[in-house]
C-alpha cells in the first residue's frame, strides 16, 4: 500500500514468524533482500507489527548477525537494527554488538517506521538505546498503541494485516475499558466541489473543464517539470513535506492558481503529479486491463512490445489519451537519465503501481514485476506503442 505521501509502505508481522526450528533462515534473508530491492531506491516505509514475537520464534543471535552483514550499503539496516534490538536485548548485553555495526547511507530513504502495539520492554528498550541513534532517525520512529491510529499516517485498507494481530487489538481495547469502544459514526462524504480535481474520475473534471481532456493538474506540473525538472537528479523518487502536498491539493479543489516556485523545492509538482494518479477513483490503466497487464511477463520478450499496444488500445478513449500525454513525458525525462538517473526502469518502479491497481486490496509483491515491466515498455517504446491510434480531440 502506500502512505499518505505517496511512498510505498513494507509491513513486518511477527506472529508470521515460524518456530526457529523450522525456518530456513537463508531463504528468510533472501527475501528480505529481495522485498527491500523493490524500494530501498525512492522513500519508503515500515509498518513493523510487534505481536506475536515470542521466544520460540526469535531468530538466533548467530543468524542476526549474519543478516545485518549481508546488508551492503544498498539495504536500509536501520529497519534490521531496530528489530535486532526489540530481539537481543533479552540475550542482554549481546545485543550491544551490533551498535559496533556501521549504518549504510541509503537510510535516509526510510522516511518512517511505525511499531504497532510496542510493549513496555520494547520501549524502556528505545529509551536504553536513544543516546546512541542519531536525533534524526529517532524522529522517524512512531508508536501506534492501536490499529485505528494508523489510518493517520497511511491508506489502511490497503495493508494486509494478520488475524492475530486484529484479534490482538480487539483484545488490548478490551482491556482498556472493559469493553468494545463505541462505534464512530463517519457522516456521509461530500459532494465533490465543481473544481475538485483529486479524487474524482477523470470524466468528472472534464465536464467541469469545458471539455478539456488532460486534467489542469496534470498539465501544469507536466508543464513545470518539463521546463525546470528533467535534469534534477532523482526526480520522482523524492518525498515532500505532507503539510506542503495538502496545502496544494486544496488550491487546486478549490479552484485557485498554483505558482510552484512559491514553495522552492521541484519535486513538490513531481509528488502532486504522482498523488493525482494514485487518487483516481478508477486507476488510469482501469481495473479491466489488470489482470491482462500481469501477464506481460508470461509473454515472450520479443512480442511484449506489441501485447503492450493490444492492452492499451483497448482503454476508453479519455484514459488512453491522458495516458499517452503521462508516457510522451515520462519518455522525455527518461532522455535525460545521463543527468537525472531516472531511466525508463526507475520511473516504471515509481509509477506502475500509480498507474493501476486490484479492484480489491493491494498489489501483491508477486505483481510489482509485471506491473513494473508494463510500465517500463510503455516508457521506452512511446513512439513504437502510441503510434497506431488517434483520437479525436487528442
Amino acid at each position: 500500500g502506500d502512505d499518505n505521501s505517496g511512498r510505498k509502505v513494507i509491513t513486518f508481522s511477527c506472529c508470521r514468524m515460524p518456530p526457529s526450528h523450522q525456518l530456513n533462515h537463508t531463504r528468510l534473508l533472501e527475501y528480505l533482500k529481495y522485498t527491500l530491492d523493490q524500494y530501498v531506491e525512492n522513500d519508503y516505509t515500515v509498518v513493523y507489527f510487534h505481536y506475536g514475537l515470542k521466544s520460540l520464534n526469535k531468530p538466533s543471535l548467530k543468524w542476526l548477525q549474519t543478516a545485518y552483514k549481508e546488508f551492503d550499503r544498498k539495504y536500509v539496516s536501520r529497519i534490521l537494527l531496530f528489530w535486532f534490538y526489540s530481539l537481543l536485548l533479552s540475550m542482554i548485553f549481546k545485543s550491544l554488538l551490533t551498535i559496533s555495526f556501521s549504518f549504510p547511507r541509503y537510510k535516509k530513504n526510510l522516511k518512517a517506521l511505525y511499531v504497532v502495539h510496542p510493549t513496555n520492554f520494547i520501549k524502556i528498550l528505545w529509551n536504553i538505546f536513544k543516546p546512541l541513534i542519531s536525533h534524526k532517525f529517532g524522529k522517524k520512529i512512531t508508536y501506534l498503541n492501536y490499529l485505528s491510529d494508523l489510518r493517520e499516517h497511511l491508506k489502511y485498507d490497503q495493508i494486509n494485516i494478520p488475524q492475530e494481530v486484529i484479534r490482538h487489538d480487539e483484545n488490548l481495547r478490551w482491556k482498556q475499558k472493559g469493553k468494545l469502544p463505541p462505534v464512530v459514526k463517519i457522516p456521509p462524504p461530500r459532494p465533490p466541489l465543481p473544481t475538485q480535481q483529486f479524487g474524482v474520475s477523470l470524466q468528472y473534471i472534464k465536464d467541469k473543464n469545458k471539455g478539456e481532456l488532460i486534467p489542469p493538474v496534470m498539465k501544469e506540473t507536466v508543464s513545470y517539470l518539463k521546463s525546470k525538472g528533467l535534469r534534477v537528479e532523482g526526480l520522482f523518487r523524492r518525498s515532500a513535506s505532507i503539510q506542503t502536498i495538502k496545502d496544494v491539493q486544496k488550491l487546486y479543489n478549490q479552484g485557485k492558481s498554483v505558482n510552484f516556485d512559491d514553495y522552492h523545492d521541484i519535486h513538490i509538482p513531481a509528488v502532486i503529479l504522482k498523488t493525482f494518479l494514485r487518487e483516481l477513483p478508477q486507476p488510469l490503466l482501469t481495473f479491466e486491463c489488470y489482470d491482462h497487464i500481469l501477464g506481460i511477463t508470461s509473454v515472450e520478450s520479443s512480442l511484449r512490445v506489441t501485447r503492450c499496444k493490444q492492452i492499451i488500445q483497448g482503454l476508453p478513449e479519455h484514459n488512453y489519451i491522458v495516458l499517452k500525454y503521462l508516457m510522451c513525458f515520462l519518455h522525455m525525462v527518461s532522455q535525460e537519465s545521463i543527468y537525472n538517473r531516472m531511466t525508463a526502469s526507475s520511473l516504471a518502479c515509481v509509477f506502475g503501481l500509480n498507474l493501476t491497481w486490484p479492484s480489491k486490496g493491494a498489489a501483491s509483491l508477486s505483481a510489482l514485476v509485471p506491473l513494473n515491466l508494463f510500465t517500463e515498455l510503455l516508457i521506452d517504446f512511446y513512439t513504437n506503442i502510441f503510434n497506431s491510434r488517434t483520437v479525436p480531440g487528442e
